[in-house]
């Protein structure tokens, strides 16, 4: 039962969408749909608050550096007086307190707090590049699923045209009927393919819509710039930036600086501690500025206070230890991390390097292909060319299309992979 309402209550929520006045469908580029992914992805924001979290608490770890001002007022009434925290029958304490406490625990945490916005910084850079990596895959298989649904209508018409002719060809005598039956299996599979490729760019579009909006919309439509392939940089320039603003490296060394800082927090719990209290106020029987004798009620007061830690069970011992043994880790995986990034950018810019250059291998073949269709198509219309040769050539050319768009996604994903470990060039 349960269920069904919620099954209900997602239909209903469809329902307003589907029953809109159809409304002009907005076009998206690329940068746009990476602005609105970018709002509304839930991991990013996750980052995000991640991030805004270690800064504030940076902020309490820094006023914890500073002195801290507190004001107190209060009224002790002792009815017998012999307490010895009272002063009389009446006590009344109405004092500002300046406390201010010595160390390197507070440094070190601080060092730590820092280190951790670091982190959070660098994990949030990660969670962007990913996000940015799955919406432009998203992003050009659509288009490319739309380039293929084309490629796949024209087929068909083709298909047909040469039913057509075959049909034409049989009834001059020239072909056999076996040729009007090649040449319905030809429209009966072209038929099929468009039906698919309807499905391919629907899945499509379905992928990316869950990534850009925050409510089901399928009423867009994007920018087709499939076919202008953006430049790759050239290695040198590819190595420097990512040697300058690699968020996994960053990462790394954020986590090992925040280690180091917690050894130290722990071994400040090994050494001595100093506190510093100056108040200025009433301490007196009376809540007055002067007592019945005239004189002041007002004074002040100073306190030093040194801690010395003697005995706690070896837990102090303890816990630097196991923070030594993190920070030694944190060494490795940074290690591993500047390894890591060494073997993907070689990789990922060989990747991309290959997928930019099979484009222009992937374009002549295209223009091959229909060149051959065009010429077979002739020479079938001459009775010089058979059904098969003509099959052939249409589906070579549905091939080389589907290739060359295949090809220019590969490329935009390669590039896009490369810029996870650069930022954007």
């Amino acid at each position: 039962m349960a269920g069904g309402l919620v099954c209900a209550s997602a239909l209903g929520a469809l329902a307003p969408v589907q029953a809109q006045a159809p409304a002009a469908a907005p076009r998206l580029t690329l940068t746009q749909a990476l602005a609105q992914a970018r709002a509304n992805s839930v991991d990013f924001q996750t980052a995000l608050a991640t991030e805004g979290t270690a800064q504030a608490q940076q902020t309490q770890a820094r006023a914890g550096l500073l002195p801290s001002l507190n004001y107190t007022t209060s009224a002790i009434y002792n009815p017998h007086g012999n307490f010895i925290t009272n002063n009389g029958v009446h006590e009344y304490l109405s004092q500002g307190v300046v406390h201010e406490d010595i160390g390197l625990g507070p440094v070190a945490s601080y060092k730590s707090a820092e280190a951790g916005v670091a982190l959070a910084r660098a994990q949030a850079e990660i969670a962007l590049r990913g996000l940015d990596a799955t919406v432009t895959l998203d992003y050009y298989t659509l288009l490319a699923s739309g380039h293929e649904l084309t490629t796949a209508r024209q087929a068909l018409a083709q298909a047909r045209t040469y039913l057509s002719t075959s049909q034409d060809l049989e009834k001059g005598g020239v072909v056999a009927h076996a040729d009007v039956i090649k040449a319905e299996i030809q429209v009966q599979q072209a038929q099929n393919a468009v039906t698919e490729a309807q499905l391919a760019q629907q899945q499509a579009k379905l992928g990316l819509a869950v990534l850009l909006f925050p409510s089901f919309n399928l009423n867009f439509t994007l920018a087709d710039d499939l076919d202008q392939a953006p430049p790759l940089p050239p290695l040198a320039r590819i190595q420097a930036l990512a040697s300058a603003h690699n968020p996994a490296i960053a990462q790394a060394q954020a986590a090992l600086a925040q280690a180091g800082d917690a050894v130290n927090v722990a071994r400040a719990g090994l050494l001595p501690s100093l506190a510093l209290d100056y108040g200025y106020g009433i301490d007196a029987p009376q809540f007055a500025r002067r007592n019945a004798a005239g004189q002041t009620n007002l004074s002040y007061l100073a306190a030093v206070t040194v801690s010395v830690p003697v005995f706690d069970w070896g837990a102090n011992r303890a816990k630097v230890r196991q923070f030594t043994l993190l920070r030694q880790l944190a060494q490795k995986q940074l290690s591993l991390a500047q390894r890591q990034l060494l073997a993907n950018l070689q990789g990922y810019y060989a990747q991309a390097q290959a997928a930019r250059g099979e484009l222009t291998t992937l374009a002549l073949t295209r223009a091959d292909a229909a060149e051959s269709l065009r010429l077979v198509g002739l020479s079938y219309r001459s009775g010089a060319a058979t059904i098969l040769e003509l099959v052939d050539a249409q589906n070579t050319l549905t091939q080389a299309r589907n290739a060359y768009d295949t090809g220019q996604v590969r490329y935009r994903v390669a590039r896009a992979q490369l810029q996870t470990l650069t930022g954007a060039f």
